[in-house]
């Protein structure tokens, strides 16, 4: 049976992922994630973990988007503006990322407190009528 990943693994195969240029798929990540974490997991294991899977496949649309030809700003104080821009969204985003994982957490313990079940956190919306 093969070794659980942990977390240290994990953060490392993100980071492999983030930092990755050219042709990505499941095998070659694998092969690649050999020497970074001295075993070489399967692609079923990498599936297990849904932050994994999440950032694999953000990158593989963000390599497809890549080969379309960029649209240049006009000068470089354009492009400072556009670039100072998603910096401070970029902070805004992980200021809210923050608050939606302390929000989760809270809710995780009172459900944990009060004894909702896994399934029954799970249970599907109701249909509109």
């Amino acid at each position: 049976m093969a070794k659980h990943l942990t977390q240290l693994d994990i953060n490392k195969i993100k980071n492999t992922i983030n930092t990755w240029d050219g042709k990505l798929t499941w095998d070659l990540l694998c092969e690649s994630l050999k020497k970074i974490i001295g075993k070489k997991p399967t692609r079923q294991s990498l599936n297990m973990h849904k932050d994994i899977v999440d950032v694999y496949f953000l990158k593989k649309k963000k390599l497809k988007e890549s080969y379309a030809p960029l649209k240049k700003p006009a000068n470089l104080n354009i492009a400072a503006q556009r670039i100072k821009n998603m910096e401070v969204e970029i902070e805004v985003l992980k200021k809210q990322n923050n608050r939606y994982k302390e929000q989760f957490t809270q809710w995780q313990y009172n459900s944990y407190k009060y004894g909702i079940k896994l399934h029954q956190l799970n249970e599907p919306l109701p249909e509109k009528k």
